[in-house]
């Protein structure tokens, strides 16, 4: 058994400290249309259509169709739920949360007669462009490998000799593994390491539990402005500055499935905790023509958001080796190593670019919007997710290594996909209704793992004497997918994730 180790040791020969993984980038790229309740019923196909705050997010040239002030206001409130399915048995997890949507000011300006500008509009607004509040739980057994090889692979693969720096220089992985004993060495001759073995049962089966909780998201704060040109051309652009807010927690449990007292493992336990958060900034430009008068071209561009994030994360783990140690479960914290605190890392990040482009045909188009009957609006949407990367914020920190090797497994994990939405609205007096699909494609170049995310919504609005409310109901099917641990050598299987979101939004608004 290896030498008594002091658990309390601060000072440390390194550390490793990087947290980030190719789902972030994902994560933070990978999301729906979100705005208005009536965008979001007609499918969030707002390229071309305009005339909505949403297009401040979307397309701003849309903005130019207003010819009135408006201020909007969205609350909105969702539930998730999700089954898991892992090595064959399925788990189900739920979570509600109130959010909101696209809310703000539209301010047009008239330009002076005899101009080719028609008006110039201003648009400012805050929405929620992600929302990470979710919760997963999965369940199996596993009898071909466990999560602690993972830590096995780490002291391997660093060619780890000497106990001393098993037990202090990895405090976020097999540091914390070795000095609770679910990980021991392998004695040689002359009492010299000749390896390390995990105390995990896999060959008799492990049962293997993860329930991980999120909360958070991305919120954009815009300024845009729009010009009317004639009536037939609409060129606008928008400044976003986006805040990241993310919080998740995980908890990993391995546990013997014979329950046998006497092989030397009972459980262990893995707690992960990690918030990101940050602020980055975008571009978004855009126009729109009407070469006549019930037709609407669009197209788009969103430059990749340039953020500068911040990580604090910690790990614990729990470990009962039965009568291996002579006593009962043991338990190491990251934070040990560390005066109590966080771990703490900032790095930058750029999420992809899309391209959209869009189609709008609106019944009986006329410069009074109050004889219009109605509409029905497609986009096209291209995202490069593998376009995603992460780079060092500060040069002396020597993880650029690390980052060129992050940014090539995202570029081998991710690939293009395209996205389409599709809606429309019926007019009755002072009474609309509306109904959108959205399709989102797969991310993912592996096979292992597909995912997808469909949107199905419908809405009703009233408008009258300049004031309006609109009511909606998106509901969104998902297909995703995460590995609870991945190994470089041995068997690892992914948990395939089938999520149903709904969310219900209400918009208020004056005209002015």
């Amino acid at each position: 058994m290896k030498r008594s180790i002091l658990l309390s040791c601060f000072f440390i020969l390194s550390m490793k400290m990087f947290a980030q993984e190719p789902a972030d980038a994902l994560r933070y790229s990978w999301f729906t249309q979100s705005g208005t309740a009536r965008s979001q019923a007609a499918g969030g196909a707002m390229v071309s259509l305009g005339g909505d705050l949403s297009a401040l997010f979307v397309n701003p040239a849309g903005l130019g169709f207003y010819k009135t002030g408006e201020f909007v206001l969205t609350p909105a409130y969702s539930f998730e739920n999700n089954k898991a399915n892992y090595l064959g048995e399925t788990q189900k997890a739920k979570d509600n949360q109130f959010n909101f949507g696209a809310s703000g000011f539209i301010i047009p300006m008239s330009s002076k007669p005899g101009s080719n500008w028609r008006n110039f509009t201003w648009g400012v607004g805050v929405n929620r462009t992600a929302n990470f509040n979710n919760a997963y739980t999965m369940n199996g057994v596993n009898n071909q490998s466990s999560y602690s090889e993972k830590y096995l692979e780490e002291l391997i693969n660093d060619n780890v000799t000497d106990p001393n720096d098993a037990a202090n220089n990895y405090p976020y992985g097999s540091s914390l593994a070795f000095n609770t004993y679910l990980i021991d060495t392998v004695q040689g001759t002359g009492g010299s390491v000749a390896g390390y073995r995990s105390l995990a049962t896999p060959q008799t089966g492990v049962t293997q539990n993860q329930v991980i909780n999120t909360s958070g998201g991305i919120t954009d704060f815009g300024l845009g402005i729009s010009g009317n040109l004639g009536d037939k051309f609409y060129l606008g652009a928008s400044l976003l500055w986006s805040s990241i807010n993310y919080e998740r927690t995980s908890t990993y449990t391995e546990s013997d499935a014979t329950t046998n007292p006497n092989n030397d493992f009972n459980y262990f336990k893995t707690e992960e905790y990690l918030k990101t958060s940050g602020l980055g900034i975008n571009l978004k430009m855009g126009m729109i023509y009407k070469p006549v008068e019930y037709i609407r071209l669009g197209l788009a561009v969103h430059t990749p958001t340039f953020y500068n994030l911040e990580d604090r994360y910690a790990t614990t783990v729990t470990t009962d080796v039965e009568g291996y140690t002579g006593s009962g479960p043991q338990t190491q914290s990251s934070r040990d190593f560390n005066n109590g605190q966080n771990g703490e890392f900032t790095y930058d990040m750029l999420n992809p670019w899309r391209l959209m482009a869009g189609f709008s045909y609106v019944f009986r188009e006329e410069k009074d919007i109050t004889r219009q009957k109605g509409f029905i609006s497609a986009d096209v949407e291209w995202v490069s997710y593998k376009g995603s990367s992460f780079s060092s914020s500060d040069p002396a920190n020597n993880s650029a290594a690390y980052f060129d090797e992050l940014n090539k497994t995202i570029d081998n994990i991710y690939k293009s996909a395209f996205n389409a939405r599709i809606g429309g609205e019926l007019k009755f007096n002072t009474w609309m209704v509306r109904g959108g699909f959205a399709w989102f494609g797969n991310p993912y170049e592996t096979n292992d793992i597909k995912g997808s995310k469909m949107n199905i919504s419908g809405g009703i609005g009233y408008r009258n004497k300049g004031k309006f409310i609109d009511l909606t109901y998106v509901h969104q099917l998902t297909k995703d997918g995460y590995y609870p641990y991945q190994l470089d050598q041995g068997f690892y299987a992914p948990t395939s994730v089938n999520g149903g979101t709904g969310n219900i939004l209400l918009t208020f608004g004056v005209k002015f």
